[in-house]
Parts: structure tokens; sequence; C-alpha cells
């Protein structure tokens, strides 16, 4: 199975990339995880990605490309780990998920010179894991290579997180464990609220922000038949801080 992510919406890039793996490997079940992530944003799809992998079978490959290096010197790879794959450009947007699946393998994959410089998604991306999908061994791909170049982090300390993702419902999702309380207070910037913790979207107020423990077990900002990040400007990385 092969599982793409990426930050192309409902762009033709999409259908294209999966020609290509169809191409060379007829076989492949291709499986859409989200084409949603914010345009550029690594951090939002790294979070989905390690919040999401568990609920596929073993020995799923994933082609995330959210890639504002596309183009330049920055390594494609193909890692490979204990029970998944990850393919995609090496810019961060595995360093979280490798560091819980753990790494067997990290292959540089060979780019021809001929390949567009804008859509790797398609010449780089989708060829390797359709290669990979029939049988062609991953040295054959690329060379070996010691570690991922990039890191990233979510940032978690106490109390105090980030932001990881707005949803397309416009919730505004963090990677703050939930806390016992009906009401926690809530720092952003120079914004401070306090806001009410409710079971369901449902129960929350019928006017206004509240919060709620979400699918991925932790604190998100909603409003009720709202988009809550239309009422409070954030953004994707930003630091937040809910507490009692």
């Amino acid at each position: 199975m092969i599982v793409l992510l990426t930050d192309f919406g409902e762009s033709e890039y999409v259908g294209v990339m999966k020609g290509v793996v169809l191409s060379i490997d007829p076989s492949a079940r291709i499986v859409d995880l989200t084409h949603s992530i914010s345009p550029q944003s690594v951090r939002e799809a790294a979070w989905v990605l390690l919040k999401s992998y568990l609920y596929f079978p073993k020995n799923t490959i994933f082609v995330c490309v959210v890639d504002p290096g596309v183009g330049t010197d920055r390594d494609a790879v193909l890692v490979t780990t204990p029970d998944y794959v990850f393919i995609g450009p090496d810019n961060g947007l595995f360093s979280e998920v490798t560091r819980i699946t753990g790494i067997e393998h990290i292959y540089n994959i060979k780019t021809e010179s001929t390949v567009s410089h804008t859509f790797h998604g398609r010449d780089v991306f989708a060829v390797a894991a359709a290669r990979y999908h029939s049988g062609v061994a991953a040295r054959e791909i690329g060379a070996l290579k010691n570690a991922l170049s990039e890191s990233l982090f979510f940032y978690l300390e106490e109390r105090t997180g980030e932001i990881v993702r707005i949803d397309r419902f416009g919730n505004i999702i963090t990677n703050i464990p939930p806390e016992s309380s009906d009401s926690l207070n809530v720092r952003c910037g120079t914004t401070q609220l306090e806001l009410q913790l409710v079971g369901t979207y449902a129960q929350g107020p019928s006017d206004g922000l509240f919060l709620v423990v979400g699918s991925y077990g932790t604190l998100e900002i909603a409003s009720q038949n709202k988009r809550a990040i239309d009422h409070f400007s954030v953004r994707i990385g930003e630091r937040i801080t809910i507490e009692k």
C-alpha cells in the first residue's frame, strides 16, 4: 500500500502522482491520507503523519510531499523502519515519526538532472515509491546515508506547547495533553482567554470559543458550527499555554 500526504489540495498534482505510480506498478493500492496540509507547512505535515501512521498496516509506504525546498540541494530520502517506509524530502518531516518507529536505513534517492525543479512529487517521490513497491531494492533507488539532515521537534514544556494543525473545520489543534478542569486559561502571544472545557463539540457554548479533547488526544480550540480560527488568529508552530 502507498499512502499519499501532501499540501496539494484539490489540484491535478495528486492525480498525476497516482498516474506515475500506476504506470510503474499497476498493482499498487494508493490511499490518500490528506492533501489539505497548509501550503508548505512541514510542521503540520509532520504532526498529521505522526498521529496517523499507526492506523495503517505494516509495510505501508508513506509518500509525504510538503516541500518548500523543492529544486534546492536538500536530499530526497527513502527511510526504512521495522514496520513502515517513508519517502519524501529531508526537511524535518520524518523527524518525529522516526523517533517513535526507529530507523533501519536511510537512502538518498538518486535525482536525475532532467527532473522538474518544481514537481519532485511526480518525478522523484512517486517514482521511488512505485519502484520500491514493485520490489526494486532500496539500494538501487538511492545510496545509503548516515542520518536525516534536518530535525524537527514539537515543543512541549509543562503546559506550554504549540499549534500543530488547523483542520478544515477551523479547529485549532495543539499538542498539549488534557487537564482535569471545567475551564482553562489560554495564553497565546498577547491574547489571554478563559475557555470552558467540554466533552463534545455539541456541548460547547453556542456562541464563542471553547476547548475539547480532540481525536489526537490533545486539546483543541473550537467553536460550535463555526471556524475557531476566524475568531482567534494563530499560526502553525506558534507557542500556546493552556493551564488551570
